[in-house]
């Protein structure tokens, strides 16, 4: 009998960790809680109507199910301590626990482990007062970059290129809640955004191949940030050289500084990083899950088995595991529903879809649902199409080609993803 495993969210990460999966020999069911309209047309694969931060229900489900390991896709039910729980329960969960969780949902904890620990970064000021933070912004006129300290859905973060625009930055943040009511303020950094994704089980550490995101909506990455329109992989402004700089300056420095803390870090550990023009790395920010839309380039590209990664970085044996990549380039492109990030269209027809599989690409769904026989939009980030190929330039070309076969009412995406590697 095969593996089953549960994967819990509803986006295009997880519908890609979903796909990754049901390819195995090993695997004989997988559930996704929710899924999406993508998820729901997967071979083996299953939608499952619970809620992400419904823990017992999931919980209820694993146990029902006989799921040999659940895989946690986005941040939130990690903060909320969906690890512990599972654990106390002798479940078997791919994720860190509630304390390891706190390198992403606080800024201003991360940015003093950061600072403990000799990690290169942004030098900062946190405030838990709104008008302290106002009078700093006024005396130090930037830019500047304001974070609000909790989770925000990748919206929490404002580049300020003069007073006025931290001033509003500011004021916006009480629309996050408690995830505003402590800021961090940051120099700006200059250079080229690149990210490092890495397995590890609190002793073993196993990098991915670096990839970029594009966060801006806007060509030439302008305009306000998204939750990623677009990423490529490998990343060649991240050498073999700077790999193992960012190895020994930064992934082995945060996880000494968390095991110090009594924390066992299990899961997957990512450094989005700043390099800058003399190709110096620093740490924008920690998170404590696969990223979206890097993981729809990266898991296209991983040869070994993703199930015996997941288990081994849960047990804790990630030094038992040998990683095999692809040696090709993997790009996919973001297509969102009009007016995204502001307010969007929903509900409306997609088509063309069963075309894409004649160009060679793939489509990962995130803001999708299936109604009867038709898939309709449902958020703003809608799909991403994913591709590989010897070169990035013939990965993009592969995934342009498949987005012109899919309509619905709006549709937008960046035409220059990949054009700070010449893609």
């Amino acid at each position: 009998m095969g593996k089953k495993i549960l994967v819990i969210g509803n986006g295009g990460r997880e519908h890609c960790i979903a796909w990754a999966l049901s390819r195995s020999e090993q695997i004989e069911a997988v559930y996704v809680a929710p899924g999406n309209g993508g998820t729901a047309s997967l071979a083996k694969c299953s939608n499952v109507s619970l809620s992400p931060l419904d823990f017992q229900g999931l919980m209820d489900f694993a146990k029902e199910k006989n799921i040999d390991l659940t895989v946690v896709g986005p941040e939130a039910p990690l903060a909320a301590g969906i690890v512990d729980r599972f654990q106390a329960e002798n479940l078997l969960i791919f994720g860190p626990n509630q304390a390891g969780a706190r390198l992403e949902a606080s800024k201003s904890w991360a940015k003093e482990m950061m600072e403990k620990a000799g990690i290169p970064t942004a030098s900062a000021m946190i405030f838990t007062d709104v008008a302290k933070a106002k009078n700093y912004v006024l005396a130090n006129p930037g830019p500047l970059v304001i974070k609000a300290d909790g989770l925000a859905q990748g919206k929490g973060v404002t580049v300020a290129l003069d007073t006025e625009s931290a001033l509003t930055a500011l004021n916006e943040l009480s629309q996050f809640g408690a995830a505003g009511e402590t800021v961090v303020i940051e120099e700006m950094l200059l250079g080229e955004e690149a990210s490092v994704l890495a397995f590890t089980d609190g002793k073993t550490i196993l990098a991915m191949p670096p990839a970029q995101d594009h966060k801006r909506i806007g060509v030439g990455d302008t305009g306000p940030n998204t939750g990623g329109m677009g990423a490529y992989a490998p990343a060649p402004v991240i050498t073999p050289q700077l790999m193992d700089r960012i190895y020994k300056e930064v992934l082995e420095p945060i996880l000494a500084a968390l095991t110090h803390q009594g924390v066992t870090y299990r899961g997957v550990l990512y450094a989005g990083l700043m390099i800058s023009p003399a190709g110096e790395p620093k740490v924008i920010e920690f998170n404590c899950r696969f990223g979206d839309p890097e993981t729809q380039v990266l898991l296209p590209l991983l040869k070994t088995p993703l199930e015996e990664v997941l288990i081994a970085t849960a047990e804790g044996t990630l030094d038992q595991i040998q990683l095999e990549w692809k040696s090709e380039c993997a790009a996919c492109v973001v297509l969102a529903a009009g007016g995204y990030p502001g307010s969007y269209r929903q509900e409306d027809e997609i088509f063309g879809l069963e075309k894409v599989a004649e160009t060679g690409a793939t489509v990962f769904h995130s803001g999708t649902r299936q109604i009867e026989h038709q898939i309709v939009t449902q958020g703003g980030r809608i799909m991403a199409v994913s591709a590989t190929a010897t070169t990035l330039k013939d990965a993009l070309k592969c995934c342009y080609e498949a987005i012109s076969k899919i309509q619905f009412e709006g549709v937008y995406y960046r035409p220059d993803i990949g054009w700070r590697a010449g893609g």
